[in-house]
This record gives structure tokens, C-alpha cells and sequence, in this order.
């Protein structure tokens, strides 16, 4: 008889990038996969191998506020109460919590029915949702080490997206798995900074790049993120100085970007951290300043201090740094190489089956 597992998971890509990665690999080993989420997770439906979507209704205390609290606490209530009757509906056998406030209603209703929950953690620190579930959850795995962690967590890595994956074993295998930028040819710069940095870089890029001299400017072939605000003013000014650029707020493919760059600039999101590293890819990682945890200066310290990149805080990276950051990158291909190299060597490919192992081993314990 197959076996059914409910994700849980908020409804952002760091969040739902792993759950789509273990819905994938759960579903091949013949299990019914079932995904509960919010509104935005509704974006990333087209691509989950799951037999059903489900958005549960969740919120968040972010104001002291009595009455908004109320509101919210009802909210969350009926998004309680409509899991368990889901739960109860679909013959859940286990649940597996990915973080975000969307997964506290499924993730609670499934440990208050005495079903055996796993938690997932992307970042280095523990998030809060998957803090309030993790002491009664009967596993915790995490995207990175940390001394923050529970003590019995287990390191699996973070969960790649099916493109990417795909694109990394074959490097894995590869003779020259990082081809890099000589003479006058191309060099390629991806930059990704998802919903909370594409503003920053989009102010900061463009500038960095035009002060480069003339000689390295042309060869840059840019992929930049940025807000659909700054798009146009930004696609003008590096038309003007001749910068080749593909400038939009979102990318689609980004197995296949990943691989071209011969660097690439980003935050250090726990999914795009991971990424990196099982590419094989250099980097300047500029992590989001106001996250209340600082999850991502830890998701980066690894690689960093392995020397497969290089964090600067944003404070620091003005456009004059960043430009002679680049102009050392470009005309240093073999440091770029050893970065590649070393990154590498923090990727964790092998992290859906390991996680996928874990809930089997959790089930089976009952």
C-alpha cells in the first residue's frame, strides 16, 4: 500500500524549492506527496510532482496590536482546524515541515493527531516556525552545520531543484568542471539577489560595472536581477556604455545560468547558497542585512572558509569596491578556478535521497 506524506512549507522558493526536490524524489519511490502551503505558493504549482495542492490558511503575529493579534490567532486557528480534517482526509502517514509560518497549522495538526512529523531547516540557524515544531518532531535535518542546531540534528544539505541537480552530477563527473575565462573571451556574470535583494543589486551593479575599464567592460556578459521598476533605467545605462545584458526580475533556467557564470554575485539564501556550491561556482556573497537571525552570514561560512568565495557585507560594497572586486576577478581566471574548486567541495548532492531516507526511517519507527 503506497504511503502518503504531506509537505509543509511556506510559500517562498527557499521554502519550496527542498519540498519540491523531496516531492520529486518521495513520488519515485512510489509514495502519494501531497503540499500544503499558502496563496504564494500557488507561483510554483506548474512545477511540483505532488497529487495535490493544498493552501491552508496561516498568518503571522507581526503587530502588537489586540485586534490584530485576534485576527490572526483565528487565522490561525482555521488553518489548524482545516488541517486536521485534511490530514484526516488524504490518510497522511507523515508530515514534513520546511519552515515558514504556512507550515505551523498542517505541521501542529499532525503532531497534535500523533502522526510522526520531520523537520527540514534550509539555514544554518534554526527559523522560528521549525523552532516552535522542533521539540516535538522525531527528526531534524539541516542545509548546513551549526552549534545553533538541535544536538541530534542531521546534516543532509539542502535539497537541489531537479535542473539544477541535474547539471551538477554531470559536473561532478566532469574533467574541467569549471571552464575558465582567458584572453579576451566572455566573461560571464550572473547576478541573483531574489525579492530582498534585487533592489540593492540594481542600484549597485550597473554602477560597478560602468566604472571598469574599457577592456574588461566588454568582455562581461551580465544576467542581472533587479526590480521591474529599475529594468528600463537600468537596461539604458549599460546599453550606453556597451555592457552586453540580459536585466529582468526573473529568470527562468537558472540550471543552465548557473553553469555559464563564470562568477556570480548573490545574498546567501540557504537554496542559492547550496546551489553554488554544488555547481562549483566563485562567489561574492553579500548577505541580507536586516534578517533578524542573520541565517545568512552562517548559510555562507562554510564555503567562505573553505575559499570557495568571499562574503563582504553590504555596508562595505559600495560601487567602487564592487567594480575592483570584479576587475580582480576577471583578470585572475586560475583564483577563480581554485574558488570553484573549493566550493565544490561544500556541495551536498546526494541531500533529497538522504532526506528522503530519513522520513522512510521515521515512518517505519512510527
Amino acid at each position: 500500500m503506497k504511503k502518503t506524506a504531506l509537505l509543509c512549507a511556506g510559500g517562498t522558493g527557499g521554502h519550496l524549492f527542498p519540498a519540491q526536490a523531496l516531492a520529486h524524489e518521495l513520488t519515485s519511490r512510489g509514495w502519494n506527496v501531497h503540499l500544503a502551503t499558502d496563496e504564494r505558493g500557488t507561483r510554483y504549482s506548474e512545477k511540483f510532482q505532488v497529487e495535490g495542492l493544498h493552501v491552508i490558511a496561516s498568518a503571522t503575529f507581526g503587530s502588537k496590536n489586540p485586534v490584530a493579534m485576534a485576527k490572526s490567532a483565528l487565522t490561525l486557528f482555521k488553518g489548524y482546524s482545516a488541517s486536521k480534517t485534511l490530514i484526516k482526509k488524504l490518510g497522511v502517514d507523515v508530515a514534513i515541515g520546511f519552515g515558514g509560518y504556512p507550515s505551523i497549522p498542517p505541521m501542529v495538526a499532525a503532531q497534535r493527531l500523533g502522526l510522526p512529523t520531520v523537520l527540514h531547516e534550509q539555514n544554518a540557524v534554526l527559523g522560528r516556525a521549525n523552532k516552535l515544531l522542533a521539540k516535538k518532531a522525531m527528526a531534524v535535518a539541516a542545509g548546513f552545520s551549526s552549534e545553533s542546531l538541535p544536538p541530534d540534528t542531521v546534516i543532509t544539505g539542502n535539497p537541489l531543484r531537479e535542473e539544477v541537480l541535474i547539471i551538477a552530477k554531470r559536473l561532478d563527473q566532469s574533467e574541467t568542471p569549471y571552464k575558465k575565462s582567458v584572453g579576451q573571451g566572455p566573461f560571464h556574470l550572473l547576478v541573483v539577489g531574489g525579492s530582498q535583494g534585487a533592489q540593492y543589486f540594481g542600484e549597485t551593479i550597473p554602477k560597478a560595472v560602468v566604472l571598469l575599464p574599457k577592456e574588461l567592460r566588454k568582455r562581461i556578459r551580465l544576467t542581472l536581477q533587479a526590480r521591474a521598476e529599475q529594468v528600463d533605467d537600468v537596461t539604458t545605462l549599460l546599453s550606453e556604455h556597451n555592457v552586453s545584458a540580459e536585466v529582468a526580475p526573473f529568470f527562468d533556467g537558472m540550471g543552465a545560468r548557473l553553469e555559464r557564470a563564470h562568477l556570480i554575485i548573490s545574498r546567501a539564501g540557504a537554496s542559492t547558497v547550496s546551489e553554488i556550491a554544488a555547481m562549483g561556482r566563485p562567489s561574492i556573497l553579500v548577505p541580507y542585512p536586516y534578517a533578524l537571525d542573520h541565517d545568512q552570514a552562517a548559510n555562507a561560512a562554510e564555503l567562505v572558509a573553505r575559499g570557495g568565495g568571499t562574503v563582504v557585507p553590504q555596508s562595505q560594497l559600495t560601487a567602487p569596491v564592487l567594480a575592483n572586486h570584479l576587475a580582480s576577478a576577471i583578470t585572475q581566471p586560475d583564483m577563480l578556478t581554485k574558488q570553484a574548486h573549493a566550493a565544490a567541495m561544500t556541495g551536498q548532492p546526494q541531500a533529497t535521497e538522504q532526506l528522503a531516507d530519513m522520513v522512510a526511517a521515521v515512518l517505519e519507527k512510527g
